[in-house]
């Protein structure tokens, strides 16, 4: 645990709906009397390797790379959410969409021979292929992993993948600076998905008032992206130095739902993430709720119903 007080170490992903980059944009932690040092990581399992190392006091991960941690050991904590629904499928040229196809099982057929492209195996995104694969009996479609999400555009021009799931920036690139299209919009993959969690070793749960002050502060910027959108889009932009706010905005308007609260919703998609986490062979035996989530801080800083359905403003 970082020794500083009222400082974090952080680590984080290029994902630009986390409100890592608001918090580092802003004065939101400041306010918070908080400090933080923040590490940039390729996936959600990378980051999980620098909490076992003791490298990170917190990280923005999505939960199945936290649950396989558990199974292999390690003391992770689940303190609050974030967003819900933030995996998409993109698709090249001559493509059927879902709705052009009909039904999952039949979009998924038509890559018969062929591969999708996903990140690193055990991240959200892989693993939602890999069980809508499984679940429809299709055996004859590769999911390639890649330990970047930004090289699925590229494998995607190149003819490597056919298709590619990640996060929401995944189909604006696409749709900018590509000749792919959105195929399967976040809301008909897996309903309320928790694509990122607040995670903390256990250990860390001694510092509550260090992560109520965090949670306040992360809160609030789920807040901006909810009733401020625009000003949000532009401090991300500003932040990354990657993107502009028009292409932030994109990203919102495609999967626009926001809360940092950990709803009974959030939690049983996440159990049912354990279930498809050991049929897939990822984990070694059933991961309990009380292993995955402690929901007492967020509790305290986000009482009464979550907003994860009130989606954004316009």
């Amino acid at each position: 645990m970082s020794e500083e007080p009222g400082k974090l170490r952080i680590g984080h992903l290029s994902t630009m709906y986390h409100t890592a980059f608001l918090l580092r944009g802003t004065d939101l932690l400041d306010r918070q009397g908080l400090a933080a040092t923040w590490r940039l990581f390729p996936s959600g399992p990378d980051i999980i390797s620098a909490m076992q190392r003791g490298d990170l006091d917190l990280g923005y991960i999505g939960l199945p790379p936290v649950i396989i941690g558990i199974d292999r050991g390690l003391s992770l904590a689940c303190i609050a959410g974030g967003h819900v629904e933030g995996t998409v499928m993109i698709a090249g040229p001559g493509s059927r969409t879902l709705g052009e196809s009909g039904d999952m099982k039949a979009f998924l057929s038509q890559f018969s021979g062929k591969a999708i492209g996903t990140p690193p195996r055990g991240s959200i995104h892989d693993v939602i292929v890999n069980e809508l694969l499984r679940e429809h009996g299709i055996t004859d479609v590769t999911v390639r992993n890649y330990p970047w999400a930004d090289f699925l555009s590229d494998a995607l021009q190149s003819g490597e993948i056919v298709a590619a799931a990640g996060t929401p920036a995944l189909a604006v690139t696409a749709r900018r600076y590509g000749s792919a299209k959105l195929a399967v919009p976040p809301d008909h993959l897996w309903p309320f998905n928790p694509s990122y969690g607040i995670v903390v070793m256990r250990e860390m749960l001694e510092k509550r008032d260090l992560l109520t002050r965090f949670l306040t502060a992360h809160e609030a910027a789920c807040e901006m992206i909810r009733h401020d959108p625009a000003t949000a889009a532009g401090v991300v932009a500003k932040t990354t130095g990657m993107v502009d706010a028009d292409f932030v905005m994109e990203a919102y308007r495609i999967s626009p739902k926001y809360c940092a609260a950990l709803p009974p919703e959030y939690v049983s998609s996440t159990m049912k993430f354990v279930r498809t986490l050991q049929a897939l062979g990822y984990i070694s035996r059933p991961i309990g709720e009380d292993e995955i989530f402690d929901r007492s801080l967020i509790e305290a800083v986000h009482p009464g119903q979550h907003h994860y359905n009130a989606g954004i403003s316009d």
